[in-house]
């Protein structure tokens, strides 16, 4: 038997979690939380086989976080990465933080229980690519890595100077960048460019 933990904010998400693999004579739910914080000490006290661990949990605590300190006290322990949100750099994120398998709640053809017997026994699960939005007149998969990175760091407020410094560029090539959005995108102001691209989730800040 594989013992689960579900860290999953969601309460409606995390009994149909549960219902799935209740189902499957393979898996005990042993504990079910909604906050990450918590995850590690459930795995101090349990015998845990397998995390399946949101992105975005209670209390705005980091999923990627709680996976990454797992998985350096605990290697033996499985841990997938669950979402629903299409933020760009949640894929790159948990392949640091050394998870095993990366899930989209609501995106691709794997189920949780095809993606949990598959990490088991040994595959590492991920999806090719972010799902793909609109934003504005643009495609997401239009942007250039680069690009992405200006408009994060548009997103946590910095000004020029802030984003030359932090991402090693000029002041010249981040107003480049940005025109070059704004030109894709259709729109007329970086406040209307970060509104969409955080209302739809492309770009999440605290994560």
């Amino acid at each position: 038997m594989v013992n689960v933990l579900i860290v999953e904010d969601s309460r409606i998400s995390r009994e149909s979690f549960e219902r799935q693999l209740a189902a499957s004579p393979d898996f005990i739910v042993l504990a079910a939380i909604e906050n990450a914080a918590n995850a590690e000490i459930a795995c101090m006290r349990n015998k845990i086989d397998l995390v399946l661990m949101d992105v975005c949990t209670a209390d705005d605590e980091s999923g990627l976080e709680a996976a990454a300190r797992i998985k350096k006290n605990y290697p033996r322990v499985k841990v997938i990465v669950m979402t629903s949100m299409p933020e760009h750099s949640f894929l790159q994120k948990a392949r640091l933080s050394g998870c095993d398998s990366f899930w989209y709640k609501e995106y691709g053809s794997v189920d949780l229980i095809d993606i949990c017997r598959r990490t088991l026994s040994g595959e590492r699960v991920w999806p090719e690519e972010t799902p793909v939005l609109r934003i504005g007149l643009a495609r997401s998969d239009e942007f250039t890595d680069r690009e992405l990175d200006v408009i994060r760091t548009i997103a946590q407020g910095m000004r020029y100077e802030e984003i030359s410094e932090a991402l090693c560029m000029s002041v010249n090539t981040v107003k480049y960048h940005i025109r070059n959005i704004l030109q894709k995108t259709g729109f007329h102001s970086t406040v209307q460019l970060i509104s969409e691209v955080v209302e739809k989730r492309l770009v999440l800040p605290k994560y």
